[in-house]
């Protein structure tokens, strides 16, 4: 009998949302929109609700909460605040919940839908970057999964046929190897890197992305978080975790085994395709998203890294391999580095020089409590901020 999971999608205006919302319309059979929550924008969360009728939905912003009734064309169950959030992820009935909130805000609902029963489906890279010993042991004890929507951890979940997640894969893998589009600056030399422009480094090659996660694809950041990740979701010690510059993006990522063999993932390049196998999992389900046709690929490419020009990569290893708070400092001085760097108030190398000088102002705590990684998180804000207005105030006046 095809059973129907019905999902609670957090962040559900945002591009992840949009493209959950698509599968949902595709795969109808397969998958029940069973709640949405979005931050502010309350029209175009009352759109998705009269179109796919939850019996619930959130919104962060409270004030926020009267534009959503006036456009809802029926009377669900209204949630709001940032408790909201962690009220619809356990209280709704459903299988999933979905999480693709940008930033720390996701972290508490999701541990509230893991402790729950439910089934987690990450987005959001912050999640276990900042806590992913806690939310995989909770995982752990509540016999949920945690499956991802990452396109490059769906790929190499798909590699591992699934069977790995929540368990440990150090026996069996060599290496995983994530793939990168190398941003937009792939092949700038790194000597114009000081010039770069805030919109140059919004056009992204591959991915139509939100202005921060755009930026980290830039600056590679989005691949040392995603090394993280990886580290958390297979249990496989950050040394054998690598990245190679993939520029046309159809290899999503790809594992090598004992025996020198290497598995990938190929696919276009839509959401819709690691968002639609986290909720059909185990299964493969037949949907209207486009084959490849490998007539038409003229060529795959891969490439090192340039790490000198990239420092991304090596400050989130570090960080990685430390592990307890530091990789939410890691996370948080980048968050500030970026918006810093998008309000042209500093230039595209401070957001990594940034990063680092915080990292190297801290005391890690190890296997930190939740309580612990949001001070850490909150402390390594305050101190990039403040490093921020201190270069500020340094900086030389420009020549008119």
């Amino acid at each position: 009998m095809i059973q129907r999971k019905r999902v609670v999608v957090l962040g559900a205006t945002g591009s992840i949302g949009q493209s959950a919302a698509k599968v949902a319309r595709d795969i109808p059979e397969r998958m029940e929109i069973a709640g949405l929550a979005a931050h502010t924008k309350a029209r175009e969360l009352a759109e998705q609700a009269n179109e796919f009728r939850p019996g619930a939905v959130c919104i962060v912003d409270e004030t926020k909460v009267n534009e959503l009734r006036a456009h809802l064309k029926y009377e669900p169950k209204i949630f709001c605040g940032e408790e909201g959030l962690c009220e619809i992820a356990q209280a709704v009935p459903s299988e999933m919940v979905l999480v693709a909130i940008v930033g720390t805000g996701g972290l508490r609902p999701a541990l509230a839908a893991t402790r729950s029963g439910k089934d987690l489906a990450v987005a959001s890279k912050e999640i276990l970057v900042m806590a992913g010993e806690i939310v995989m042991r909770e995982a752990r004890a509540h016999g949920v999964h945690v499956l991802p929507v990452d396109s490059e951890h769906n790929a190499i979940f798909q590699c591992l046929h699934g069977s790995r997640v929540g368990s440990s894969a150090t026996e069996e893998v060599r290496r995983i190897i994530l793939t990168a589009s190398g941003g937009p600056f792939r092949q700038t030399p790194g000597s114009e890197f000081q010039g770069i422009t805030v919109e140059q480094a919004l056009k992204h090659p591959t991915w139509n992305m939100g202005p921060k996660i755009t930026i980290d694809s830039a600056t590679l950041f989005n691949k040392g978080l995603e090394m993280i990740e990886a580290h958390w979701l297979f249990e496989v010690e950050m040394k054998r975790i690598e990245v190679v510059i993939h520029p046309q993006s159809i290899v999503h990522s790809m594992v090598e085994f004992p025996d020198g063999s290497v598995l990938a993932q190929l696919s276009h390049s839509d959401m819709c395709f690691p968002i639609q196998y986290a909720v059909t999992w185990p299964e493969r389900v037949a949907n209207s998203l486009p084959p490849l046709d490998f007539a038409q690929l003229s060529k795959l490419e891969f490439f090192a890294p340039r790490y000198h020009d990239f420092p991304a990569l090596n400050l989130a290893r570090r960080a990685g391999e430390i592990g307890g708070t530091l990789p939410a400092v890691l996370n948080a001085a980048n968050e500030i580095a970026v918006s810093a760097f998008l309000d042209n108030r500093m230039n595209f190398p401070s957001i990594s020089q940034t990063v680092e000088a915080v990292m190297a102002r801290h005391q890690p705590v190890a296997h930190p409590d939740l309580d612990a990684i949001l001070a850490g998180d909150q402390w390594a804000r305050r101190e990039a901020a403040q490093l921020i207005e201190d270069n500020l105030k340094t900086r030389k006046p420009e020549r008119v």
